[in-house]
């Protein structure tokens, strides 16, 4: 298989995922004319697009692809059937089509429909999982996102972790704050800064990393907990949790 990564707008990533036969998925097309573009530079012959969420910033090519591509199917949970789903998917659905098997995992929290699809080690994770980061809370609970975290934190350290925005300079910045003595943290937040004056890209990310660097994945760390003003193991992690959204929501 070959990733392919594209910026589109001014900070989001379209992801095409392709077998030998130039056959590809796209996720999560913000907008038509990147992908269009690659398609006729390479030769690639779309068979689906796959939609993690309902946003304009995930969906907004759809229309697009299709006047160009009628036939192709577009699969995505229900809150996207109005932005050119035509295949609704859920939580342990497959998605088979020639070389390719998508696992749907249901990732309630930045939305409440909000899916990720899994092909090892490939997850494309939308707006769920970022580098550093995750998602804001626009329609779902503290609750349900941390719940969605740990379903991605159970799956292979080897996963890579396609999100679809570059945020991981500012996700650093936040990580150096809350865990300023980590030394990990402090590692990869200079390769960060390093990567992004080259304006290169910093995912995608495996999930082994995201272990070690992602504060929203480590908040059972007593350090962590501490230094955001909570007292060691009083509250559910989810709660620890909350607070470290909120926190960052002011960052």
């Amino acid at each position: 298989m070959k990733l392919i990564r594209l910026p589109a707008l001014s900070d989001n990533y379209i992801w095409l995922l392709c077998d030998e036969n130039k056959h590809c998925v796209i996720i999560d097309p913000a907008e038509s004319q990147p992908v269009i573009d690659i398609l006729a530079a390479s030769q690639l012959i779309p068979v689906a697009i796959l939609l993690t969420h309902h946003h304009h910033d995930h969906v907004g090519g759809v229309a697009g692809l299709l006047k160009q591509h009628p036939k192709l199917p577009v699969y995505g949970p229900e809150e996207t059937q109005s932005k050119g789903a035509t295949h609704i998917v859920h939580e342990n659905d497959l998605i088979e089509t020639g070389h390719f098997s998508f696992q749907v995992i249901a990732l309630p929290g930045h939305t409440l429909g909000h899916i990720a699809f899994y092909q090892a080690p490939y997850l494309f994770c939308g707006d769920t999982l970022f580098s550093a980061g995750c998602g804001r809370l626009f329609e779902g609970t503290a609750e349900q996102m941390f719940s969605s975290l740990g379903k991605i934190a159970s799956l292979p350290d080897e996963t890579l972790i396609c999100c679809a925005h570059e945020y991981t300079a500012a996700n650093m910045e936040f990580a150096l704050a809350v865990l300023p003595e980590n030394q990990t943290i402090r590692d990869y937040y200079k390769k960060i800064i390093a990567l992004r004056e080259k304006d290169q890209a910093t995912v995608p990310t495996t999930l082994k990393k995201e272990k070690k660097i992602n504060v929203f994945l480590n908040c059972h760390d007593i350090d962590l907990q501490k230094n955001i003003g909570i007292k060691p193991n009083s509250i559910p992690l989810y709660s620890v949790f909350q607070q470290l959204r909120a926190y960052k929501d002011r960052f």
